[in-house]
């Protein structure tokens, strides 16, 4: 299916690469189709971009890479509705909010979206645990993060200049496991 999106201009989206989210997002309930866009820059963000209106796309992240202990603990229901028989199957994403001032950027770790990875469902759900808030400031643990990474992968002899950057979707099935869902404990 080919999309033409308001951020992004043309994408071709395969089967493998939607994401039903059957309640939609909060706010946004409407909208349950989506596919996930990698902008091809260095940020590590991917966009959560609605099929139904391409003029609605979120900025996504994943929470461990700002906040290493981050966990989501979910209820029975919550994984019968995500069809999780195996929690390993899923990941985790925080939906950012990035302002013109980009260093006031902040990720919502009370309401994450959860992805099954094998079935290509998602659900954003609202934790019941009083530690994570809507807005979490994490700008400064996020250049940390990829200044580690650019310096890891800088050799002297590379060079990306004039590399032409593209949006592509992203495969579901190509998205590792975050390993930061848990089951609530009864």
């Amino acid at each position: 299916m080919i999309i033409k999106t308001g951020r992004f201009g043309q994408l071709s989206v395969g089967d493998d690469e939607t994401i039903l989210i059957p309640q939609g997002i909060l706010g946004f309930p409407e909208y349950r189709k989506f596919c996930l866009v990698d902008p091809g820059d260095e940020t590590l963000i991917l966009w959560l971009q609605s099929m139904e209106n391409t003029d609605i796309a979120f900025p996504l992240l994943e929470p461990k890479l700002f906040k290493p202990e981050y966990a989501a603990r979910l209820s029975a229901a919550e994984l019968r509705e995500l069809k999780l028989e195996n929690i390993n199957q899923s990941a985790v994403f925080a939906i950012l909010t990035i302002p013109e001032d980009v260093t006031r950027m902040t990720a919502n770790l009370k309401a994450p979206l959860v992805i099954n990875l094998k079935e290509q469902v998602a659900k954003q759900v609202v934790l019941q645990e009083n530690e994570y808030n809507i807005k979490h400031e994490m700008f400064r643990e996020l250049r940390a993060h990829l200044i580690t990474i650019g310096a890891q992968k800088r050799s002297p002899d590379s060079s990306a200049h004039g590399e032409e950057v593209s949006s592509s979707a992203v495969s579901i099935k190509n998205i590792p496991p975050s390993l930061t869902v848990k089951s609530l404990q009864v």
